[in-house]
Protein backbone atom coordinates (compact mmCIF):
# COMPACT_ATOMS: atom_id res chain seq x y z
CA UNK A 1 0.00 0.00 0.00
CA UNK A 2 2.52 2.54 0.68
CA UNK A 3 4.61 1.85 -2.00
CA UNK A 4 1.41 2.26 -4.32
CA UNK A 5 1.13 5.02 -2.59
CA UNK A 6 4.33 6.71 -3.38
CA UNK A 7 4.47 5.88 -7.27
CA UNK A 8 1.02 7.35 -7.64
CA UNK A 9 2.21 10.53 -6.16
CA UNK A 10 5.47 10.32 -8.44
CA UNK A 11 3.10 9.61 -11.13
CA UNK A 12 0.99 12.52 -10.82
CA UNK A 13 3.70 14.82 -10.19
CA UNK A 14 5.69 13.58 -13.52
CA UNK A 15 2.36 13.81 -15.26
CA UNK A 16 1.75 17.53 -14.18
CA UNK A 17 5.68 18.47 -15.65
CA UNK A 18 4.42 16.89 -18.86
CA UNK A 19 0.96 18.78 -19.23
CA UNK A 20 2.89 21.94 -17.96
CA UNK A 21 5.53 21.02 -20.58
CA UNK A 22 3.19 20.92 -23.63
CA UNK A 23 0.85 23.66 -22.43
CA UNK A 24 3.49 25.82 -22.72
CA UNK A 25 4.84 24.51 -25.85
CA UNK A 26 1.48 24.73 -27.63
CA UNK A 27 0.96 28.57 -26.06
CA UNK A 28 3.75 30.02 -27.33
CA UNK A 29 3.22 27.81 -31.02
CA UNK A 30 -0.25 30.22 -30.93
CA UNK A 31 1.49 33.03 -30.06
CA UNK A 32 3.90 32.81 -32.94
CA UNK A 33 6.67 32.59 -30.78
CA UNK A 34 9.51 30.47 -32.37
CA UNK A 35 12.20 30.72 -30.00
CA UNK A 36 10.35 30.26 -27.24
CA UNK A 37 8.05 27.26 -28.54
CA UNK A 38 11.71 25.79 -29.58
CA UNK A 39 12.75 26.00 -25.64
CA UNK A 40 9.50 24.38 -24.43
CA UNK A 41 9.59 22.28 -27.27
CA UNK A 42 12.94 20.60 -25.58
CA UNK A 43 11.79 20.37 -21.71
CA UNK A 44 8.98 18.60 -23.06
CA UNK A 45 10.83 15.95 -25.00
CA UNK A 46 13.03 15.35 -21.61
CA UNK A 47 10.26 15.01 -19.47
CA UNK A 48 8.38 12.87 -22.12
CA UNK A 49 11.86 10.82 -22.52
CA UNK A 50 11.96 10.89 -18.26
CA UNK A 51 8.83 9.63 -17.97
CA UNK A 52 9.30 6.83 -20.17
CA UNK A 53 12.20 5.48 -18.70
CA UNK A 54 10.23 5.68 -15.21
CA UNK A 55 7.10 4.02 -16.75
CA UNK A 56 4.75 6.46 -16.14
CA UNK A 57 3.86 6.59 -19.59
CA UNK A 58 4.31 4.27 -22.28
CA UNK A 59 6.98 4.50 -25.44
CA UNK A 60 4.24 4.67 -28.24
CA UNK A 61 2.68 7.63 -26.19
CA UNK A 62 5.53 9.60 -25.81
CA UNK A 63 6.85 9.15 -29.31
CA UNK A 64 3.49 9.92 -30.42
CA UNK A 65 3.16 13.36 -28.52
CA UNK A 66 7.00 14.46 -28.81
CA UNK A 67 6.32 13.83 -32.81
CA UNK A 68 2.54 15.93 -32.76
CA UNK A 69 4.74 18.61 -31.08
CA UNK A 70 7.50 18.77 -33.48
CA UNK A 71 5.46 19.14 -36.55
CA UNK A 72 3.80 22.11 -34.67
CA UNK A 73 6.54 23.70 -33.56
CA UNK A 74 8.42 22.84 -37.17
CA UNK A 75 4.93 24.58 -38.99
CA UNK A 76 5.15 27.57 -37.08
CA UNK A 77 9.04 27.57 -38.07
CA UNK A 78 8.84 27.54 -41.80
CA UNK A 79 6.33 30.35 -41.84
CA UNK A 80 8.43 32.67 -39.94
Amino acid sequence: MRVTAKNTLRNKIVTGVIKSAIKKTREAVTAGNVAEAQEWLKKANKSLDKATQKKVIKKNTAARKKSRLNSLVKAIAIKK
